[in-house]
């Protein structure tokens, strides 16, 4: 059975592996990211405003 993984060498990565897929809880579009981003932006500069 071939070994299909990728190992970093022990100078780079130490004993760090790293899988093919890394699955969280929590995923994220980018597009949910960069909307996220500008309604901050946005909050920010409405707060120069108003204070």
């Amino acid at each position: 059975m071939a070994d299909n993984k990728v190992h970093m060498p022990a100078g780079f990565g130490g004993l760090m592996r790293f899988e093919e897929e890394y699955e969280s809880k929590i995923m994220l579009k980018p597009t949910h990211v960069i909307a996220f981003v500008i309604l901050i932006l946005a909050f920010r500069i409405a707060l120069d405003f108003i204070i």
